[in-house]
């Protein structure tokens, strides 16, 4: 089993960037593709971007194409996402997962309050 802590989130001004991280407690962290999801009040979750096992492939959704950019290290079981020009519609709790949608593991998510 794969336990993961997001950390980074907080409350940031419209424009502004945040680097959320994902703490993996298992050397198997590099075994497994990494995605960061989020889920904004009254929405369902909703991919933001991916990345494979090795690092050297990434995707992401349309809404934050050119702002943000997922990352890891597998020397330190960690990955992140880094957020620029945040807006109001990115507003939500992030979540990190590893090894899928259905059968993989979740963290509990960390708060990105966007506002002025």
């Amino acid at each position: 089993q794969v336990q993961l802590v997001e950390s980074g989130g907080g409350l940031v001004q419209p424009g502004g960037s945040l680097r959320l991280s994902c703490a993996a407690s298992r050397r198997l962290f590099s075994h497994y593709a990494m995605g960061w999801y989020r889920q904004a009040p009254g929405k369902q979750r909703e991919l933001v971007a991916t990345i494979t096992p090795s690092g050297g492939s990434t995707n992401y959704a349309d809404s934050v194409k050119g702002r943000f950019t997922i990352s890891r290290d597998n020397a330190k079981n960690t990955g992140y996402l880094q957020m620029n020009s945040l807006g109001s519609e990115d507003t939500a709790v992030y979540y990190c997962n590893v090894g899928g949608v259905k059968l993989g593991y979740w963290g509990r998510g960390t708060q990105v309050t966007v506002s002025s």
